[in-house]
């Protein structure tokens, strides 16, 4: 609101009466519409995915006093697992000129990218945005991207938790998306820890998911002792069916995020999205408070979770060491 409307009610009433034509103007200022500024909800998730995060995102917003239906409206578009389909969901809030496009992960951010350099992104979660290509550095973005990222040595953690689960493993099975930049990226940043370890790497490439079954079928071939999957929106679509092939497997397995945990798999460590969706709505108001994306920082996560499934241990065989069992942060009995 413009300084002339920030009157107090006895202010305004004292002017008021001693010239009325200013309280015309302040009659005038209180009447006049706040203009509503439209947040665009970018994701390749479906809204049971993202219910939790974006309610983050909206009650952060909320503290920073920013009210939905008086001063901000919000465009969701959700891809449902179809990276295929952010291109036209990102071109279609280009369209709509959005003030700001707040995306989940790394994929919607690159197509939102792609789709324009004029419109601020914020990135919730995203992977290592200098290796992507979507900022020039992380402490001077200089472009219209910013955000959080997740940075990509969370995979090679995975690998060491899954090491310290199963300590005879010496061949683990990776489930990744070979049309996904982000995913191809953590694939090559797994090799590394990956030696350090000794553990050899068995690549399960899915493109679509009528690949689960075929890959899942030469698992025994590979004498693969585990399993670990990187994180795309495909794999998030497909997780109980994973998990569900997994089991049949017989294969100890860790996740990226803890649906997976829940849908039944082995353990899930990542970082916790809600709390860094939550992190977003301060870039969306220093943004919209007239802030340069390019100016600001790119933040890292700072909170992560860990989560066991000793049911899906049990049927596995397999004892959970206590040194695990006491950093979790939640046990599924």
């Amino acid at each position: 609101m413009d300084a002339p409307c920030r009157s107090t009610r006895r202010s305004f009433i004292l002017a008021a009466a001693a010239r009325p034509a200013l309280a015309w103007t302040g009659a005038a200022c209180a009447q006049a519409p706040a203009k509503v500024r439209r947040i665009g909800l970018l994701t390749p998730y479906s809204p049971s995915d993202t219910a939790l995060w974006h309610q983050a995102f909206r009650l952060g917003l909320r503290d920073f006093g920013w009210v939905e239906g008086r001063d901000i409206s919000y465009e969701y578009r959700y891809a449902e697992g179809r990276n295929d389909r952010l291109p036209e969901l990102a071109a279609d809030l280009v369209r709509l000129k959005v003030d700001v496009i707040v995306t989940t992960v790394s994929t919607d951010a690159l197509a939102a990218h792609e789709a324009t350099r004029a419109i601020p992104i914020v990135m919730a979660s995203g992977g290592d945005p200098v290796a992507l290509g979507l900022v020039e550095s992380l402490a001077r973005p200089g472009g219209n991207v910013t955000g959080l990222s997740q940075m990509s040595e969370l995979v090679g953690k995975r690998l060491e938790l899954l090491k310290e689960m199963v300590p005879k493993v010496s061949r683990v099975a990776v489930l990744w998306n070979p049309k996904s930049a982000v995913a191809t990226l953590y694939w090559k940043e797994i090799q590394l820890p990956a030696r350090q370890l000794e553990i050899e790497l068995h690549s399960l490439e899915v493109w679509s998911p009528d690949d689960f079954d075929k890959a899942f079928a030469v698992v025994a071939k590979a004498r693969a002792g585990a399993l670990l999957v990187i994180q795309d929106s495909l794999m998030v679509a497909n997780r109980k069916r994973i998990v569900g092939l997994a089991a049949k497997s017989r294969l100890p397995s860790i996740y990226h995020i803890s649906e997976f945990a829940d849908a039944g798999g082995l353990v899930s460590y990542g970082a916790d999205r809600t709390d860094l969706h939550r992190r977003a709505a301060t870039f969306v108001d220093k943004i919209l408070k007239g802030a340069k994306p390019g100016d600001l920082p790119i933040d890292r996560a700072t909170k992560f979770e860990l989560v066991v499934n000793l049911k899906t241990a049990r049927a596995l065989g397999i004892t959970i060491p206590q040194s695990i069992l006491l950093h979790a942060d939640r046990v599924i009995e």
